[in-house]
Order: C-alpha cells, then sequence, then structure tokens
C-alpha cells in the first residue's frame, strides 16, 4: 500500500511504504536527514501569508489566516487504537499513513499532531513539507491502565523538538481529585511548559476535570468542569506567553461561550469520539469556532476514520468550518 503523497516540491527520502521500511532498517540517519531538510512555515499565517496556491486538481487553497486545521494522530503510543465500534480501527500503520498523507494534502490543512514514530514515518514520505509540526509529549498514562492519570512523559521532549526543527508540543493533563498520580502529571506539566517557553515554543494543553466510573476513566465534559480544568492549566509555570489551550466542546455547546471567558490564552478545539453524528460535530465545531479565543480546530479519528470512509470530504468539511 502506498500512501497518497501531499503536494510538495521537494523529493521524499520513501516513495512508497516499501522504501519506508527499508529505510528504516537500512539508512536511520534518513529521518534526522529528512528533518534537516523540510521546508518549514510559521505557526499562523498572517492575512499576507496565507497560502492560496491552486492544488494540482485546480482548486484554489482557501486561506484561513490566523487560523489552525492540524489532524491529530497519537492515538496509538497511547494504546487507544480503537474507532467506535471498531476495537483495533488504528492498529494498521500502513493503513494509517496512507489516511493520514490523504489528509495531510487537502487543502487548508495545515499539519499534524502524532508522536515520534509516526512523524519520523511521515518525514520519510515528504507528507511534512511547509506543515506545522506538532509532537506529543506525555503518552505514558495508557488507556484503561491503573496508572492511566500517573501520565508520564515519555514522548517528545523539548530538546527533540527542537533537534527535529518542530513546531509545537502538545500535552494531555487529566486530574482527577482522588487519584494521587494526577499531581505527578501536574507538576511535570508545569516544568514541561517552563522548558518548551524556554525554548519560545508553543505548547498546546490539552485539559480535563475526570473520575473513574466502574473503573474506567471519563472526562467531565460539563461547562463547569471545563472551566474549572482551563483555569488550572492556564495558571501553570512560570510563564503562560507560549500556552496555548486545546479544549473539548462542552456537553451543552451554548455553555462554551462562558467557558471560553475563563482564560485570555489562544485555544483550538478537540475533536475528540464524536461516534455517528459527524455532521452535530460540525454543527457544534462551528458555532465554538465563532468565539474570541478559539482558533482552530485539532481533530483525529473522527477525520481518519469517518463512518462512510470519505477521508477527504471529512476534512474538507472540517476545513470550511475555519
Amino acid at each position: 500500500m502506498t500512501p497518497a503523497r501531499p503536494t510538495a516540491s521537494a523529493t521524499p527520502a520513501a516513495p512508497s511504504v516499501r522504501d519506508l521500511v527499508r529505510l528504516r532498517a537500512e539508512r536511520p540517519e534518513a529521518i534526522a536527514e529528512a528533518a534537516a531538510r523540510r521546508r518549514r512555515r510559521p505557526l499562523l499565517r498572517t492575512a499576507g501569508t496565507a497560502d492560496t496556491a491552486v492544488t494540482s486538481s485546480g482548486r484554489a487553497r482557501p486561506p484561513h489566516p490566523g487560523r489552525l486545521m492540524i489532524i491529530a494522530a497519537d492515538h496509538p503510543a497511547r494504546g487507544a487504537l480503537a474507532v467506535g465500534d471498531r476495537a483495533l480501527a488504528m492498529a494498521n500503520r500502513f493503513e494509517l499513513l496512507q489516511r493520514l498523507c490523504l489528509a495531510l494534502s487537502r487543502p487548508g490543512v495545515d499539519g499534524v499532531l502524532a508522536s515520534a514514530d509516526v512523524l519520523d514515518d511521515l518525514l520519510l514520505l515528504g507528507a511534512l513539507e511547509d506543515k506545522v509540526v506538532m509532537g506529543s509529549m506525555n503518552r505514558g498514562g495508557l488507556a484503561g491502565a491503573a496508572f492511566e492519570l500517573d501520565d508520564r512523559f515519555t514522548g517528545h521532549r523539548p530538546e527533540d523538538l527542537v533537534r527535529h526543527g518542530f513546531d509545537a508540543g502538545k500535552l494531555l493533563l487529566r486530574i482527577d481529585h482522588d487519584d494521587p498520580g494526577s499531581l505527578d502529571t501536574l507538576h511535570a506539566a508545569a516544568r514541561t511548559i517552563d522548558a518548551m517557553a524556554a525554548h519560545r515554543l508553543p505548547v498546546f494543553v490539552e485539559p480535563f476535570l475526570c473520575r473513574r466510573v466502574d473503573g474506567r476513566l471519563r472526562n467531565d465534559l460539563g461547562a463547569a468542569a471545563v472551566i474549572t480544568s482551563i483555569a488550572i492549566a492556564s495558571g501553570l509555570a512560570g510563564t503562560s506567553a507560549y500556552t496555548w489551550l486545546k479544549v473539548p466542546v462542552t456537553e451543552d455547546p451554548d455553555g462554551m461561550a462562558q467557558v471560553m471567558e475563563t482564560s485570555t490564552l489562544p485555544a483550538v478545539l478537540l475533536g475528540g469520539e464524536v461516534g455517528d453524528d459527524l455532521d452535530g460535530a460540525y454543527g457544534k465545531w462551528r458555532e465554538a469556532l465563532r468565539l474570541p479565543t478559539v482558533r482552530g480546530l485539532v481533530v483525529g479519528r473522527s477525520l481518519l476514520y469517518p463512518v462512510d470512509g470519505d477521508v477527504a470530504g471529512a476534512v474538507d468539511t472540517a476545513v470550511s468550518l475555519l
């Protein structure tokens, strides 16, 4: 299976998955070489730099200056492979790469959020040219594990992001008042934000208040809980200069205006699990994107594995909301 490659002038180190596997075995240094020559872009395009190029299909890229459309694919590194009722939907790496390359090739998609192994694959495939690249930093809180809330930073370190020339990092911050592991994660998150700020790298913090229900961790999406989680996340570390928020849409979308008044930090919306009702999710995202601090979307499984199988259509619709 050969992933569809996005439009780019650079010749990829690995034109196919077969070449990708061969390079990984025979020339591991090819990953660092691909990172060094990757064409970079600003995190946010301004009105004067928005991409208005015409794609190979003749369609103009819809400019959305000051906005972000990011595809998320860091779920496998936490052992979260399910999409809906498909328990191992994200387990086939070749298929995931194909879907990711297709999504990244769509007009208006700004970049990707993923763990190191996925980003290394995408570097070799040439899929990260002129894209925002976000490294996922804490993946130690494995899905369903007893230690899920002691969410260690087992992914990208700030120095890794600098070395590869990546553009931002992301950390997950789940807080359960009944689980001592949350305090360890809270402390580690604060020091990581400090380290990212020292490198002048943006870090996207994804906060939740959560609790265990019948042994399973559940995020509280009520307005009061999301407000509290944002207040906590905004106050972490010695500076918030490089901190962004990655926030869910509340159970009652009408509560988002009050939620987003909790902080002046720029924010992106988390796509999350939307089940079969992708149209309903689009409606919620559209309304929340009108709020002044909301600057874009970070969406993963619902766009990469839509119920109807049309990845390009799902991504294009999400981009149109910006």
